[in-house]
């Protein structure tokens, strides 16, 4: 990661991506080309809570818990590390899906250790906030959780990937796609700010009581959509 902003490299990665959609590690190339500062300027946040200092004191890291699959299913039933792992069993996931994309896509890195740390911490907790925020993992509901983490990241390049999406769905959501981004980021602005939370903890609650300590509300606009959309592909099937 840099810490300004790299328009020709942003410009080739996303016309590899339209060339071929299936090219995820150019994702990560232009939200980091685009990123300028943002991860920095996280870090220096993080680094002044007393959580951001417990986590940065250990070397431990936040995929060392999510890997250990017989720890979160041993977890109550509905607490947000069970939901975490119905959350990667419903779609053949597993907890370091996103590395090799990640890894695929030779970023540049920071001279600063803690912004590498946080910016992994980042990428290992998406899955989570898909989980807490209840955006699914279908286009429209990435493209709104984007809006969200742009919200709560300040990170141009996750904010400008969402508006690209969001362009590119309205040849079929038509302009409810935008309202829903406008809600994600509403209500990441409204929301705890959760690159602090140390999440290895609030596995172990319930799901419910960790959306009301991290005062993240509904997508209501994403939740009409999505059923909107799953209503028309059923009807299709059955014509």
């Amino acid at each position: 990661m840099t810490n300004r902003i790299q328009p020709r490299v942003a410009f080739k990665a996303i016309k590899a991506l339209i060339q071929d959609p299936d090219q995820t590690e150019q994702v990560f190339i232009f939200v980091d080309a685009m990123a300028g500062d943002a991860t920095e300027k996280c870090t220096r946040r993080l680094e002044s809570t007393a959580a951001g200092q417990r986590i940065f004191a250990t070397n431990a890291t936040l995929l060392d818990t999510l890997v250990q699959r017989e720890k979160l299913e041993a977890m109550a039933e509905g607490s947000l590390g069970r939901a975490y792992l119905d959350f990667l069993d419903s779609g053949n996931l597993t907890p370091d899906g996103l590395l090799d994309a990640s890894d695929s896509a030779d970023m540049s890195v920071s001279a600063d250790k803690n912004t590498q740390r946080l910016a992994i911490r980042l990428r290992d907790q998406h899955d989570l906030w898909h989980v807490t925020t209840d955006y699914r993992r279908d286009v429209a509901g990435e493209a709104s959780l984007l809006a969200f983490t742009y919200a709560q990241t300040k990170n141009r390049g996750l904010g400008l990937i969402s508006i690209i999406g969001g362009l590119k769905l309205a040849k079929h959501y038509g302009f409810s796609i935008f309202k829903s981004l406008w809600e994600g980021y509403r209500l990441g602005k409204r929301a705890a700010w959760l690159p602090q939370q140390e999440w290895e903890t609030l596995l172990l609650l319930p799901l419910d009581q960790v959306r009301d300590i991290l005062n993240i509300g509904r997508p209501l606009v994403y939740a009409q959509l999505s059923a909107t959309a799953e209503e028309s592909h059923i009807e299709e099937v059955a014509a």
